[in-house]
């Protein structure tokens, strides 16, 4: 393995160092500084001449100083004359922003997949897309990774029978069902209506959750109110006990105050963005850690082995 290196931007070190951890390789040496006025600058400390690199950077808050630090590494590698630079962004910031929904607004995920090829990626490594579709908009590859071998393993592991996985929109229906089958579990889904941006109504819940342990899932959590809304229309439904499991802990805003006094029982989420100090402190949440999944799709990337088969 001494023809790749890694290195990591500063969104999230410790899951960059996990990586490494399960490569047994070393991080790549490299100088993030700060100009008076706030302006990054980056400088490479390695040779990275005919390599093959990968950069690890969430682009999670604080969402634009985290996505440009990534864009000037990119740029610092690409004329370090590296061979093949793949950019591993286990949250892909601009997510929701995938379509026009309303005149006059900006498609921002595909103008962030532009400044992405521009600034140098060959490749996109990422995980769990909020849209599927978000793949098309580059035209470099993009391995859409999933957090569902480790949710699953945790769900099997901890919940026995009488098990309803729940869809918190339309929307999340196909991966619920996904993990039902994979679950051998039965299938629920919300009947949300938005109110307003990060705001949200759970209104009625299809199918039967009376009497069972409830798993409401998610690709992510901003503020919680989706999640905590449907929480409590499960309960008043019957249900016995309610969970939420996620791959993206976003958490912004009132969210851990929400999750605290809610129903549920825990979140359980992946280590794809740091969670915020208040986070940290919050016993309802469990973090599982994706390092060993980036890991091989690193090593799989690199060798050009399948990474399809890792979630076969």
């Amino acid at each position: 393995m001494d023809d790749f290196i890694i290195f990591s931007g500063n969104s999230n070190p410790a899951l960059s160092k996990k990586v490494c951890s399960y490569l047994n390789v070393a991080l790549g040496g490299e100088k993030v500084k700060r100009f008076s006025d706030g302006e990054i600058q980056i400088e490479i400390d390695e040779n990275v001449r005919s390599k093959d690199v990968f950069v690890i950077q969430s682009t999670c808050s604080p969402v634009n100083e985290n996505l440009v630090e990534l864009l000037l590494m990119l740029d610092a590698l690409k004329r370090a004359s590296a061979a093949r630079i793949t950019a591993v962004i286990p949250y892909y910031g601009y997510a929701r922003q995938d379509k026009k929904v309303a005149p006059r607004v900006p498609i921002s995920a595909k103008l962030v997949a532009d400044m992405l090829t521009i600034a140098g990626a060959s490749r996109i490594i990422t995980l769990d897309l909020h849209a599927g579709q978000i793949q098309g908009f580059f035209d470099i590859p993009v391995d859409n990774l999933f957090a569902a071998p480790v949710l699953i393993e945790y769900i099997r592991n901890n919940f026995n029978n009488d098990l309803v996985i729940v869809s918190p929109d339309a929307g999340g229906v196909e991966r619920a069902r996904a993990f039902a089958k994979r679950l051998n579990a039965g299938l629920a889904i919300i009947d949300k209506r938005r109110e307003a941006p990060n705001e949200a109504k759970a209104m009625a819940v299809v199918g039967n959750v009376a009497g069972k342990i409830v798993v409401i899932l998610d690709d992510m959590v901003d503020t919680a109110g989706t999640m905590v809304e449907a929480a409590g229309a499960i309960m008043k439904n019957g249900a016995r006990e309610v969970y939420a499991v996620c791959a993206h802990p976003v958490l912004s805003g009132p969210s851990i105050e929400r999750i605290e006094n809610s129903p549920l029982k825990a979140l359980v989420v992946t280590d794809t963005i740091p969670l915020r100090e208040n986070a940290r402190s919050c016993k309802k949440i469990k973090v599982l850690s994706i390092s060993e999944l980036i890991g091989e799709a690193i090593v799989r990337s690199f060798r050009g082995d399948s990474v399809t088969s890792l979630f076969v």
